[in-house]
C-alpha cells in the first residue's frame, strides 16, 4: 500500500463528503446485517421459509463487502493512499 510522502490536509468540504459517504457505509451495512436477522427469525419460527430465506441471506455478504468497498476506494482517494 503506498502511502503519500506528505502530510494530507482536507477542507472542511472534503471532510464533510468523506463523513457522508462514511455515514452511507454505516446505513447500508446495517440495512444488510438486519435482513440477514430478519431472515433468521422467519427461519426460525417459520422453518418452511428456509429455503427462501437463505437465498436472501446469502446476497447480503456480497453487498456489503461492496458498500465497504466504495467506501474505502473514497477515503484512500481522499488521503492519496495507493494500492499496488
Amino acid at each position: 500500500m503506498g502511502l503519500p510522502s506528505q502530510p494530507v490536509t482536507l477542507s472542511v468540504e472534503q471532510i464533510e463528503e468523506l463523513n457522508k459517504k462514511l455515514s452511507t457505509m454505516r446505513h447500508d451495512v446495517n440495512n444488510h446485517l438486519s435482513l440477514m436477522m430478519a431472515a433468521m427469525e422467519l427461519i426460525r419460527f417459520k422453518p418452511d421459509m428456509a429455503a427462501k430465506m437463505l437465498e436472501n441471506m446469502t446476497q447480503q455478504p456480497p453487498k456489503v463487502t461492496a458498500v465497504v468497498n466504495i467506501f474505502s476506494e473514497a477515503f484512500e482517494k481522499s488521503f492519496g493512499i495507493t494500492r499496488p
